[in-house]
């Protein structure tokens, strides 16, 4: 089973490059035109922060792109929502983010999760979604309806999908706005036959354990978060990225990055001081409470 992890695309409306000169409608063309060879995949997997602006025009056009890429390859498409995106438009445009799921879970706050199978493997996609904030929460709800599923194990296991990661480097804001109750999760699907994880929100390559799981962050398609920055502050930079995951195979889960050849590839979107970044922590984590 051959997988291709996009996150963090951050289409707009507008089809052009925004104030600081990121473009995610031409860095996921560019990354999608540099896989022309990658022709044997099952599945596509993109990891919120689907739009930028959660505008219906941003979905559609999203929808199209990756469309036409994945039908080339019979492959299915799943998406789940990140801290950018809108519930309503999301949903109205991408539906649950599976094209025929299986189940769907529906929350009282518009939160929607959906699992199918692909090639024998279950593929659930959570929504850590919280409205307004950078941080990610899975509900109580979810979390049960999760907690069902994997009761029953899957033909050759399961594969989680969402948007924020349930591990942080050493780095104040990974783990203010990471999942913040990855704890709840590590209790639901501890014993299961999760075997794999795959998020993004990060925009940089991580890989962890969680449980008996393999987490893998994926990078940005939009732009990179570059870590060689004085801690406390944050370099953001040009260069689309994916990854391609390979189950079934002896010591996978085996995980690689793509980046595409772009002549900006290295070159400064924006950086935020030590003083900055806190105001930043400040406004979109969780503050005092959730």
């Amino acid at each position: 089973m051959r997988i291709l992890h996009l996150s963090d695309v951050h289409i707009s409306r507008i089809d052009g490059p925004d104030a600081d000169g990121a473009d995610g409608t031409a860095a996921l063309r560019r990354m999608l035109g540099e896989l022309v060879h990658l022709r044997d995949l099952d599945a596509l997997v993109i990891t919120g922060d689907v739009a930028d602006d959660g505008s219906r025009e941003a979905y559609t056009r999203i929808r199209e792109i990756v469309g036409d890429f994945a039908r080339e390859r019979s492959a299915a498409v799943f998406y789940t929502t990140g801290n950018h995106d809108e519930r309503g438009a999301f949903a109205e445009v991408l539906g649950s983010g599976h094209e025929r799921p299986e189940t769907v879970y529906e929350g009282p706050a518009g939160e929607r999760a959906a699992a199918s199978t692909v090639g024998g493997r279950r593929l659930i996609t959570l929504d850590s979604l919280v409205p307004g904030k950078g941080y990610g929460w899975l509900s109580r709800a979810q979390l049960d309806w999760l907690a069902d599923l994997l009761s029953a194990p899957a033909p050759l296991g399961t594969l989680l999908a969402f948007h924020h990661p349930p591990i942080a480097l050493d780095v104040e804001v990974q783990r203010e706005l990471g999942l913040r109750n990855a704890q709840e999760l590590a209790d639901v699907i501890r014993g299961t036959d999760v075997e794999l994880i795959l998020c993004g929100h990060f925009h940089l390559q991580l890989l962890g354990r969680f449980e008996q799981s393999t987490v893998w962050v994926t990078p940005g398609v939009a732009s990179r978060v570059d870590l060689t920055v004085r801690p406390g502050s944050e370099r953001v930079v040009h260069g689309p990225s994916a990854s391609l995951v390979r189950l079934d195979v002896p010591h996978g889960p085996l995980i690689h990055t793509l980046h595409a050849r772009d002549p900006r590839m290295g070159e400064t979107v924006y950086e935020a001081d030590e003083e900055q970044m806190r105001e930043v922590i400040a406004k979109l984590g969780p503050g005092s409470g959730r």
